[in-house]
């Protein structure tokens, strides 16, 4: 991991941008579904997007996952899938080219090996794993509170925002009371299940946060680039949200 550290900061500098610090940004673990039976892990837009706007805007990035190690995008993600569905993403496909990424990707800290004052943020990829390796994860709940409770820019984006849905601030009430945020939303969920003619989540992000009361959960046009700010709780509704709740993130930091 040290050596994709190292990479990543040469290719910051050669911008010419003097390091501003670093960004955590967290991924699923490998993973099967119990819905579907396929292989299922994070998806590939909502780390590169983000990592693009964090690295372009002068800061470091390590890449955590709910286990450690090696991980694995959703086969839909990957822009060289059979599928076609990611083909037009060139920003993950051009990352897919550089060694240190595809090393990024082999040897992720697992969160026990995480010092929260070595971050200035923390940044939650979604995809279908984080729907079994997120929810009820007590280790990743309490990473997320230390930076949030910090005073740190705390981002989450589609699935990853489960976590949301359960985690609890050091006062036990629910982080999201009293809060407007977004996630996947149920017209994207029905959207995915006609597009492959079967129910793909055990269940919904949108209509579980509709049972939370003193919540503000908000959604926009289905696939749209859309995140929001409530204080330092940042969301994105799905992966094409991903790059604007970076930039959200960064304008916390640099504002």
């Amino acid at each position: 991991m040290a050596n994709s550290i190292k990479e990543i900061q040469a290719y910051v500098h050669s911008h010419g941008m003097p390091t501003k610090g670093k960004i955590l940004m967290v991924a699923s673990s490998p993973t099967i579904s119990e819905q579907t039976g396929w292989p299922i892990g994070f998806w590939a837009a909502e780390f590169t997007h983000p990592l693009y706007v964090f690295q372009e805007s002068g800061y470091e990035v390590d890449l955590a996952s709910t286990e450690g190690g090696k991980i694995e995008m959703d086969s839909y993600s990957d822009p060289t899938d059979s599928s076609g569905y990611s083909s037009q993403d060139i920003i993950s496909l051009g990352y897919m080219q550089l060694d240190w990424f595809n090393k990024m990707l082999e040897n992720t800290k697992k969160l026990s090996e995480v010092h929260l004052d070595d971050y200035e943020a923390v940044f939650l990829v979604g995809g279908q794993g984080p729907m079994y390796t997120y929810k009820g994860n007590k280790a990743l709940e309490d990473l997320f509170v230390g930076f949030y409770e910090a005073g740190k820019p705390s981002a989450v984006v589609c699935h990853a925002t489960t976590l949301l849905l359960e985690v609890k601030t050091g006062k036990g009430r629910l982080l999201v009371e009293d809060k407007t945020w977004t996630g996947f939303s149920d017209a994207e969920e029905n959207y995915a299940d006609e597009a492959v003619g079967q129910k793909i989540q055990p269940y919904r992000i949108e209509e579980e946060a509709q049972k939370i009361s003193n919540t503000h959960f908000k959604v926009a046009v289905p696939f749209s680039s859309y995140a929001i700010a409530d204080g330092n709780l940042i969301t994105g509704q799905q992966q094409n949200s991903g790059a604007a709740a970076a930039r959200l993130v960064v304008a916390q930091l640099d504002g």
